[in-house]
């Protein structure tokens, strides 16, 4: 059924996991034992970390690449990414064997740009504010008649996303409580919007650093908050919410929580330690939120953490280098 109010359905999500089904991993989802015994409540987690490109990131982008026609897919896509997403969309259009452009900040991680570039994606360099970074993507489109495929904000990216969620409903029935990281919104959007079709009773709560909190506000005064610098060791939680994103958060998930920096570093490295399982900053947010015991719901019931993405330098560890 489609709901007007928002840009993507449960039938849109069904249908962009049949489309990209064989360029995505079902990723492993389990109980923890460890993280169970220290959040004092069943807990299980459903690893993105181990998708293909090492992110989430992938499913929206092959949905949008897939969605192309045959003549817009000629011209290829473009985006603006200094991490995930750029390795994504380089990966999807390689796959359908069309051109992909990626606008990188000067300031985005030398190995990140080499992994993109790898993937056969052309990086063109541009200046770190976002509005340059924005300004870029748009002169490269409109150079080469490339196709826009944003981060988080489109409904074909939204709607690839949400297949995080149609597994989650069929990896772990009976979850409670669903934890998701919150950046953009286009991960948490997707996933509620799977969820409230496929498990309408669940919990769904959406975890974010209180140094890139907008989020959090935005949902408490239910209008998009300004962003404020953000400088969170959680990179991949640094950006706004979206014009289309917010209205799902809003609707859809009943909560968002913040943990501190402290957290966000001490519960990477017991995912490192004491579960076995690498990821990045910015999906230790959630199990933060979890071992804080901000995620609220039924505590007889599993709480479900998204670990969104792996993708974490090993030679800069943040324990090492933040306490």
């Amino acid at each position: 059924m489609h709901d007007r109010r928002h840009c993507v359905s449960a039938d849109d999500v069904r249908a962009a996991a049949a489309r990209i089904a064989g360029a995505v991993f079902l990723t492993p989802a389990f109980g923890s034992r460890a993280l169970s015994d220290a959040a004092g409540r069943p807990a299980a987690v459903k690893c993105e970390s181990m998708q293909r490109t090492g992110s989430f990131k992938i499913r929206g982008a092959s949905n949008a690449v897939r969605l192309l026609d045959a003549a817009a897919a000629a011209h290829g896509v473009v985006t603006h990414s200094s991490g995930n997403h750029a390795l994504a969309l380089a990966t999807a259009a390689a796959n359908r064997g069309i051109p992909a452009h990626v606008v990188m900040p000067m300031n985005a991680s030398p190995i990140k740009r080499a992994a993109v570039e790898a993937a056969g994606a052309a990086v063109h360099a541009c200046g770190n504010t976002a509005a340059e970074r924005a300004a870029a993507c748009d002169e490269i489109a409109r150079r080469t008649g490339a196709f826009v495929v944003p981060p988080y904000d489109h409904p074909w990216t939204i709607a690839g996303q949400g297949t995080v969620g149609l597994e989650i409903a069929g990896q772990l029935p009976d979850a409670g409580t669903v934890v998701v990281p919150v950046g953009g919104g286009g991960l948490i959007g997707g996933i509620a919007v799977a969820l409230r079709d496929a498990c309408p009773g669940v919990r769904i709560v959406g975890a974010e650093p209180e140094l890139a909190g907008d989020a959090a506000e935005s949902f408490r005064s239910g209008r998009i908050a300004p962003q404020h610098p953000p400088v969170s060791i959680a990179d991949g939680l640094r950006a706004p919410l979206g014009e289309l994103t917010f209205p799902l958060l809003r609707d859809l998930v009943d909560d968002v929580v913040t943990v501190t920096e402290g957290q966000i570093v001490a519960a990477m490295r017991f995912a490192f330690e004491e579960m076995r399982v690498v990821i990045e900053p910015s999906a230790a947010v959630g199990i933060a939120a979890l071992l804080a015991d901000r995620c609220g719901g039924d505590r007889a019931r599993p709480a479900a953490v998204v670990l969104c993405g792996g993708n974490v330098d090993l030679a800069s560890l943040p324990w090492c280098t933040h306490g």
